[in-house]
């Protein structure tokens, strides 16, 4: 009845060079999220325009400073309302946060685009600033998981969160502690958004014990080739909606000549 897809696109002009708008606009999903789109307005509609997209409705913020960040929400569903923007102003034009409440065939619900910082354990500055994302998505998903419990409207937060959740999550976990996407402090925030705030990993509950699938590998070395990847990107969803998750695929490409980009799409089927 909903498919919904998430991916960074590390740059939607590149994705589209390497196939990957086509990829997207061929996997029938009716709600996609992008990550990293690196566009204006402009730039991004004349992208979808050429590749089979321009009759989506977009939901998009880009970041002030140009070519980086940026994310967005594509679907024909009719937009009831798109909310840029989460937690302090500081974040008000970063190109990290959408929202839109959609009328879907599972009822109204509200789809998220989300982009996380990478931060850096090394730069006090950088990961201090992370935190104070993390800080603010918590919140929100405080009021929306209000809203769920309420019955006005379930949620679904999509997106590159740049955490790898536990050992499972990432192959080299133990050469990557005590570094940034794998440290204790930034894994304790999901651990309550998928402990006392009663959200759901999709990608986990759905995808199994792991380790894997991963999402995330570098373009550089063998990491693709040997799968050494990490699983940052996400769907989070309130009880309601994850109730009627049925499915999770990871599309990762066959090979590493057919990658678009350096992450691969999540797709999640409900019934």
């Amino acid at each position: 009845m909903l498919s919904v897809v998430t991916v960074n696109v590390n740059g939607i002009r590149a994705a589209s060079r390497r196939g990957g708008t086509s990829w997207l606009s061929q996997c029938g999903a009716d709600v996609i999220c992008l990550q990293e789109v690196r566009a204006t307005a402009e730039q991004l509609a004349e992208v979808l325009e050429a590749d089979g997209l321009g009759h989506l409705r977009v939901a998009h913020t880009e970041a002030a400073a140009k070519g980086r960040a940026g994310v967005a929400v594509l679907t024909p569903l009719p937009h009831v309302e798109v909310r840029i923007g989460v937690g302090p102003e500081e974040f008000a034009d970063t190109g990290r946060w959408v929202e839109v409440d959609l009328e879907t065939p599972l009822g109204a619900v509200t789809v998220v685009s989300a982009y996380a910082h990478t931060g850096e354990a090394t730069d006090e500055a950088r990961q201090a600033e992370k935190y104070r994302f993390l800080d603010a998505i918590e919140s929100r998903l405080l009021v929306l998981g209000e809203g769920a419990a309420a019955g006005t409207r379930q949620a679904i937060v999509c997106g590159d969160l740049n955490v790898a959740h536990h050992e499972v999550d990432i192959k080299n976990w133990r050469g990557n502690r005590g570094r940034a996407g794998f440290l204790e402090g930034e894994r304790a925030y999901l651990d309550r958004w998928f402990g006392e705030l009663g959200w759901t990993d999709l990608g986990r509950s759905l995808g199994g014990e792991g380790p894997g699938p991963y999402t995330w590998w570098s373009w550089r070395g063998r990491g693709f080739d040997t799968d050494g990847g990490w699983r940052i990107d996400y769907q989070l969803a309130t009880p309601g909606l994850a109730a009627r998750a049925v499915t999770a695929e990871v599309g990762k490409a066959a090979t590493y000549a057919e990658r678009w980009s350096d992450h691969a799409p999540l797709r999640i089927a409900f019934a």
